[in-house]
């Protein structure tokens, strides 16, 4: 079983960690932790100068995928281009949502969060914490988009920024 877990990650291979976005691997090691030995994804994510290990037994179960496909991109920014969708329920309760799409690793679930939380300049002011979220899943949403591309972020950040300018004009 393990085995067919080892085949599809491999180092130098880009993955998706839900709590975490895109980070690369490293390498695989083994370790030894309270005397079992474990098998270990070692992943880097160079933007947040943070190094996680993860069991490799384990990284299906924790969420860990691998890059979304050009066409999983472009539906997140067919997402983007759609009509912001904002419940009327409380703001902790959307708060709580919105961490849930962003902390879920979809894609197009945090393109769905940068979309309803997207302001034009012709629009209220948003309040701290729901601009926190909106850079935060924006800043996922980018990192995956320039990985896919094989671009980097600012070049990416600008493509989700024409198509969230397109979408008010």
């Amino acid at each position: 079983m393990s085995k067919a877990k080892k085949s599809e990650f491999r180092p130098n291979d880009f993955v998706v960690y839900p709590a975490h976005g895109v980070g690369k691997i490293v390498s695989i090691e083994e370790q030894e932790i309270a005397g079992l030995s474990l098998e270990l994804f070692v992943i880097s994510f160079e933007k947040d100068k943070m190094t996680l290990r993860v069991p490799t037994n384990k990284a299906e179960e924790v969420g860990m995928r691998s890059l979304s496909s050009p066409d999983e991109v472009a539906d997140a920014m067919r997402t983007l281009r759609g009509k912001a969708k904002v419940k009327r329920a409380m703001w902790s309760r959307r708060a709580q949502e919105y961490e849930q799409k962003i902390n879920s690793g979809d894609l197009i679930a945090i393109a769905e969060v940068v979309r309803d939380l997207h302001r034009t300049d012709d629009q209220r002011e948003q309040s701290y914490s729901e601009r926190q979220l909106y850079e935060a899943a924006l800043e996922r949403l980018t990192r995956e988009v320039a990985a896919v591309g094989g671009t980097d972020e600012v070049s990416a950040q600008e493509k989700v920024g024409e198509v969230l300018i397109s979408r008010a004009a």
